[in-house]
């Protein structure tokens, strides 16, 4: 369990999500709410790393932790499997930024083949699943600013500039937007439909 206290135990930093960071404690204050009941003990935690600030709240000194800001990213459960790795890899990879950029190359790839777009380039085949109203024009739009084209880091291509990790951010939001688009809202939605249909369906008391 972690506790408040001088060191913040993650298994990955929130901003450039190298493994088992140095989170020491750099000031901490308590706050209470207009009643004055409702108490927390905050802590600020720096990443000896990367710089980042994670912030930490307990209801006191050394207990533990209720939340952290911000969360450590995950991705959801709805993703298929293969897409899923790819991008799970990806995130914990934010502070290699090449490696990311391939990984959610890789992510993007696996998701447009679950779907049936297995010929061409991942750029044609992200404006073929446009053209077929897979995915939004503005979708694929999206996917063309941003650094997306992960051939550039696989064949260290001399004329491409070198990425950092604001461009595997990038590549990350897109490739988290699209699994979120392709599989969890229609799984959310299914379910939804579910619980709506038993309940419907559910006898009614006298």
């Amino acid at each position: 369990m972690n506790l408040l206290g001088n060191r913040l135990i993650l298994e990955r930093c929130p901003h450039c999500s190298v493994s088992h960071p140095n989170l020491t404690i750099q000031n901490q204050l308590r706050s209470a709410d207009s009643e004055g009941v409702f108490a927390r003990v905050w802590a600020f935690y720096c990443c000896q790393g990367c710089g980042g600030v994670v912030t930490a709240w307990a209801l006191g000194p050394n207990e533990p932790i209720q939340e952290l800001f911000p969360r450590l990213q995950s991705v959801d459960d709805d993703i298929p499997e293969r897409a899923s790795h790819f991008l799970s890899q990806a995130i914990e990879s934010l502070h290699a930024p090449s490696g990311a950029i391939m990984l959610c190359g890789s992510a993007i790839d696996a998701m447009l083949k679950i779907k049936g777009y297995k010929s061409g380039s991942l750029y044609s085949r992200i404006d073929q699943a446009a053209t077929d109203n897979l995915i939004t024009s503005g979708m694929a739009q999206w996917a063309h600013q941003i650094r997306l084209d992960a051939n550039d880091e696989r064949h260290a291509d001399e004329n491409a500039p070198l990425p950092n990790e604001e461009d595997a951010k990038r590549c990350i939001s897109f490739a988290t937007a699209l699994g979120e688009f392709l599989f969890v809202l229609p799984a959310r939605v299914t379910r939804g439909l579910k619980e709506s249909e038993t309940k419907n369906t559910a006898p009614k008391g006298k």
